[in-house]
């Protein structure tokens, strides 16, 4: 039973906004965040881990962003989401640098 077209994206540059924040913006923001845990645990265990939990919010993330009805706040949201924590980078490289 095909799906029904209300519930399609029609326009062509939305459907480009919800795949590419899903590929790269999920992406960009699941490597801010595990990046950003590096500062305050210990760097080995986490990027062990996020092999797994990686693919894991990556995952949900694009899911996501095939559900909002506008993909252009999706690609701001992403942003936003991976600015913050590049910020909790930058001030972690600060206070707690790695030796």
């Amino acid at each position: 039973m095909p799906a029904n077209p209300k519930y399609l994206t029609s326009s062509k540059w939305q459907r480009f906004a919800k795949i590419s924040a899903g590929i790269l913006g999920g992406y960009l923001v699941c490597i801010t965040f595990h990046l950003a845990l590096c500062y305050w645990f210990n760097h080995v265990n986490v990027i062990i881990t996020a092999t797994f939990t990686g693919f894991i919010l990556w995952a949900t993330l694009l899911v996501l962003a095939f559900l909002a009805k506008n993909g252009w706040k999706i690609w701001g949201i992403y942003l936003l989401i991976s600015l913050i924590f590049s910020i909790i980078i930058y001030l972690s490289k600060l206070y707690f640098p790695i030796q």
